[in-house]
């Protein structure tokens, strides 16, 4: 017996993808590619078999690949991270770049939302973790070091 049934595949990107992510509302998927691209897709759409959802929106912005994505808690903004040195924070209803986080000296490798979605917290090549405001600005840089 199995949990888990194959339902099929997502096929849009350009580029290897390297990140996905759903939203709270589970009809959502927001994915992250080589093509330096993110894909909204649909889940509720166009069941067929094989075909188990439609991309939506496509995501332009950053200027190399994307690497991380998060998504708010409440499913209303998606984060994304790249080898542009960038995190770009998009509003999921429309697909819009809300804002452009510059800091980084290296690839940005993941990002994630606080819980309570008022801080970004982003790592990179440049081996820092940086702690964000949702404006924008740095509140915390800890450079990581060998134990």
């Amino acid at each position: 017996m199995s949990l888990f049934n194959y339902e099929g595949c997502l096929s849009s990107h350009g580029g290897w993808v390297t990140s996905v992510v759903s939203c709270a509302d589970d009809a959502t998927l927001v994915s992250g590619s080589r093509d330096n691209h993110l894909m909204i897709w649909n889940m509720t759409e166009q069941q067929t078999a094989g075909v188990p959802g439609v991309p939506v929106k496509c995501l332009e912005g950053h200027a190399h690949f994307v690497s991380s994505i998060a998504m708010s808690s409440d499913g209303a903004f998606a984060l994304s991270g790249s080898w542009d040195h960038t995190l770009r924070l998009w509003e999921v209803a429309t697909g819009r770049c809300i804002r452009t986080f510059k800091g980084h000296t290296k690839d940005v490798l993941a990002v994630a939302f606080s819980a309570d979605n008022r801080h970004i917290i982003s790592c990179g090549r440049d081996k820092t973790i940086r702690l964000w405001n949702t404006v924008g600005e740095v509140k915390k840089v800890t450079p990581t070091s060998p134990l």
